[in-house]
């Protein structure tokens, strides 16, 4: 009885791997027979050239095109840029004669005070809105990594601003912001007791600034939040297993193992937010245009009225230059210090 049951799982087993093989080979040929279509569909010259070089001509044969479009969209711009900037080019005359001025351009933007307050504009933002994302984007991420009941709907619902179009956040808080039926000034009349009509968040020269703030603070912290969470997310538990045992307070734990381990991914985030805040310009654009008067004016919407307003395509393209330099200059530093930090 035994031996013949041995014998049927000996004969099933034959069955089972007779059938794989055969859908092998089945698979092979029908590889084979579409790699044989493809050679005969090949040019004879072409295949006779491919089959000359090397693995490593062959990579670049493929990474050309990529390479070409790069240089195409992004270097051959910059290049432009940068000639345009030594001469008094103007868009709106393009039949005028093009005259080089050499550094002429770049001292009067160095020399320009307006220029100096609307990177102090842009700096300000930067700061507040970078300090603003990161609290609240480590605060929110280190309360789901608690993982409590909810947390992926509550993710996915932290996360809808990040997904809206700037153009769509702009023209809704910009509702939200009216002094007479916006939604805003009802929630600050219901905690201070202010009549809501009685200030206006987009025409004050004071509140101006920190309604931007609020929107890009509203819009871009889920961005910090995910970034942290996953530096949360990569800490072992044998980590806090350990430290449980040398009996280490909450407290302790956080200072002495979350917030060390998640600082890079941190600084990541701050890095990220950084540059993208350096060069704002479609929400204060949709919010404010700059105003009132100038009061957030930052370097990007300056740039865009020398270039296609005043039409000093020269001088803005050296103005565009000198934030290229500034951000990825500041980049470089602040990455050397994230290795630094990564590296400990």
């Amino acid at each position: 009885m035994l031996a013949s049951r041995g014998l049927r799982s000996v004969k099933h087993d034959w069955i089972e791997y007779t059938v794989l093989r055969s859908l092998m080979t089945d698979n092979a040929s029908i590889i084979d027979r579409a790699a044989g279509a493809a050679a005969r569909a090949t040019p004879e010259p072409l295949a006779k050239s491919v089959r000359g070089m090397s693995d490593r001509a062959v990579a670049w044969l493929f990474i050309a095109p990529t390479i070409l479009l790069l240089l195409a969209i992004n270097i051959f711009p910059l290049i432009w840029a940068v000639r345009l900037s030594f001469t008094n080019y103007r868009a709106n005359r393009p039949n005028a004669e093009v005259q080089w001025v050499g550094l002429q351009n770049y001292t009067r933007i160095l020399t320009d005070s307006d220029i100096w307050i609307a990177m102090q504009t842009t700096a300000q933002f930067v700061f507040w809105t970078i300090l603003l994302q990161t609290l609240i984007g480590f605060t929110l991420a280190w309360l789901i990594d608690r993982k409590f009941r909810g947390h992926a709907f509550w993710t996915t619902i932290i996360l809808i601003p990040m997904m809206l179009s700037p153009a769509v956040v702009g023209n809704f808080w910009r509702f939200l912001y009216q002094p007479q039926i916006g939604l805003f000034n009802y929630i600050v009349s219901f905690f201070t007791g202010v009549p809501p009509s009685s200030f206006e968040m987009l025409g004050s020269v004071t509140l101006s600034p920190w309604a931007i703030v609020i929107v890009d603070t509203w819009m871009w912290t889920p961005y910090v939040m995910l970034i942290c969470l996953a530096g949360l997310r990569s800490i072992p538990d044998y980590i806090y297993e350990a430290a449980e045992v040398d009996r280490a307070s909450n407290w302790r734990q956080f200072w002495s193992i979350t917030l060390p381990m998640a600082l890079p991914f941190i600084m990541l985030a701050v890095l990220f937010r950084g540059i993208e805040n350096f060069k704002m310009f479609d929400m204060v654009n949709l919010l404010t245009g700059g105003g009132p008067g100038s009061t957030t004016e930052v370097a990007s919407i300056t740039l865009k009225r020398e270039a296609f307003e005043k039409w000093r395509t020269g001088f803005s393209s050296a103005f565009a230059i000198i934030l290229f330099v500034a951000v990825f200059g500041l980049a470089n530093i602040y990455v050397k210090a994230l290795n630094r930090v990564k590296s400990r």
